[in-house]
């Protein structure tokens, strides 16, 4: 799988997981934020929270789990841009850092992938 594959199936992740936000009542801020610190790919409020949410794909978790790939490294990373994010965009709510793992044994042309969706994750 080449770069534009990933970037695409990254995408296509990412625009599932909005829309299952949706129906459980957030309401989507943003996505795909970007600094010179790193992405956020999507943000979502609900319930006086911003949600800083990670998606993670994959074809399934037999090596691993995809929040798995949310290190250590990758955490600080988002909190710095996160903050960089609140510091143009001031809120009142409470942030929170949730990774969402998509997991689609057929990339973009699995009908119904499984979403496990992890709040609070770090």
């Amino acid at each position: 799988m080449n770069g534009g594959d990933r970037k695409l199936l990254g995408r296509w992740g990412e625009a599932r997981v909005a829309q299952w936000l949706r129906e459980r009542g957030y309401r989507l801020v943003g996505a795909n934020w970007s600094c010179r610190f790193g992405e956020i790919d999507l943000i979502a409020s609900k319930d006086k929270c911003i949600c800083f949410v990670e998606v993670k794909l994959r074809k399934n978790g037999h090596f691993a789990q995809a929040r798995e790939f949310v290190d250590r490294r990758k955490q600080e990373k988002l909190r710095i841009t996160a903050e960089l994010y609140l510091a143009q965009n001031p809120t009142r709510f409470q942030p929170r850092f949730d990774v969402a793992e998509v997991y689609a044994p057929q990339g973009t042309e699995t009908l119904e992938p499984e979403i496990n969706y992890i709040e609070n994750a770090f």
